[in-house]
């Protein structure tokens, strides 16, 4: 039986974008858990640098949808490399602000310019629709996309701590900005898979508003919020609790062991041919998530961490395929790169929740509780999942009714597939 994975990368320029992607979007991995590294070190206030860290994820959470509005008007090429600029010469600015004990206010404001920086998960899921819209293909990359996601959270936070911990404290987010330029310079180049700017000029893209004014985008980017709540809480807890264990290098480790269990259930998840309703998948992904933070409050060690928060991944990379898969059912195509960033803006921005509040719990409980604003962010995770049901079902039969007749989409060559796209890349090979 063929591979699903290995055909699509029968596409040309598919392995290109892919890799460049994936060194790209490293920094979203690197950065925040960096920046709480060094500002730990260097401040000794874990409040602090769970707050400047939000700020800078909150940052990325207002710009990113802003910048993939642009891209979905102009295209890729012309929005991504000045984005890219400000992001990193604001980095640059956040640490020898940092380095030269510059007032606290200067952190806030380079964290929060910072945040300019695009989102590239968005960008090669965009690509990724644009070479396999309308074809079964789409679910496969979906589904790859959130575990590449993943392994960037494996390699990235253990990269970045080590770095920060091993070299100097400003170590991790310096290679977080140069991983941002490297990548952008490899993607942007690409042309043949770029998606293209509308014939009419990106009014299209423009008519109708934001895709935050579609109920369903809303509801799903709730959803992450307060998923992404456990994701923060776990960054800023895993440091502290491996600092009071005076191991304080092995929360890299355990961050990437959370992010493996993630990876791993995606892989499985994405070969799955699932009967189950999306939004169903939803609310189970969402139970699931729940249920896997409570053994967080047994942990006595760094290993013991590890394992609960193994469990705990199973259920992240799933959930997000599902997500994503909701949002490219429910948002028009011209909105898409837009859609798909306010999903994963949902997730940001639970990420800086959980920093900033499990910061200031952790200052004042230590580790234990955090790890009970962990438990609370992941009821509230299923039940936004349970609220979601009937109305992501009702958008879903909306969609389906204006789905054209069998044979002239899914069952044909995809109408948008880049130029160099032979029947070897079709649907059906």
């Amino acid at each position: 039986m063929a591979n699903p994975y290995r055909e699509l990368f029968r596409a040309p320029g598919s392995v290109a974008f892919s890799a460049a992607g994936f060194v790209a979007r490293m920094p979203i991995s690197m950065t925040g858990i960096g920046i709480i590294t060094m500002l730990s070190q260097m401040r000794g206030e874990y409040g602090l640098a769970g707050a400047v860290s939000a700020t800078f994820t909150l940052s990325m959470a207002f710009f990113g949808p802003q910048v993939s509005r642009l891209v979905d008007r102009v295209g890729q090429s012309k929005v991504l490399p000045p984005a890219t600029g400000l992001s990193v010469l604001a980095t640059g600015a956040l640490l020898l602000c940092a380095r030269y004990d510059a007032p606290v206010w200067t952190l806030f404001v380079f964290a929060a310019i910072a945040g300019t920086l695009p989102n590239m998960a968005a960008m090669v899921r965009a690509r990724w629709t644009h070479v396999y819209r309308d074809s079964p293909k789409l679910h496969t990359a979906f589904s790859l996309e959130s575990v590449v996601d993943e392994l960037t959270f494996v390699v990235g936070p253990a990269l970045s701590v080590a770095l920060s911990t091993s070299l100097f404290a400003e170590a991790g987010p310096l290679v977080a900005a140069v991983f941002l330029t490297v990548g952008v310079l490899m993607f942007v180049p690409q042309k043949s898979t770029e998606p293209p700017v509308p014939a009419d000029g990106g009014s299209t893209a423009s008519s109708g508003g934001s895709a935050i004014r579609i109920g369903s985008v809303r509801l799903l980017a709730l959803t992450l919020v307060a998923g992404g709540t456990i994701v923060g809480t776990v960054d800023v807890v895993s440091v502290a609790f491996a600092e009071e264990q005076d191991a304080p290098a092995s929360a890299g480790i355990v961050l990437s062991v959370y992010a493996v269990g993630s990876a791993l259930a995606g892989l499985v998840f994405g070969t799955l041919k699932l009967s189950t309703p999306l939004p169903r998948l939803l609310a189970l992904g969402a139970a699931g998530t729940a249920v896997t933070t409570l053994p967080m409050l047994l942990v006595g060690n760094v290993a013991t961490l590890a394992i609960a928060v193994f469990f705990s991944g199973l259920f992240f990379a799933p959930t997000m395929i599902t997500v994503m898969g909701l949002v490219e059912k429910t948002v028009p195509p011209s909105k898409l790169t837009e859609g798909m960033t306010w999903a994963i803006t949902g997730l940001s921005v639970g990420v800086a929740l959980g920093a900033a509040v499990s910061g200031s719990v952790v200052d004042r409980h230590g580790p234990d509780g955090g790890f009970l604003v962990a438990i609370a962010a992941g009821c509230a995770t299923l039940l936004l999942a349970l609220v979601a049901q009937r109305p992501l079902t009702r958008r879903l039969a909306e969609h389906a009714a204006d789905v054209p007749p069998a044979g002239t989409t899914a069952d044909a060559e995809p109408a948008n597939a880049p130029a160099g796209l032979t029947d070897a890349t079709s649907p059906h090979p």
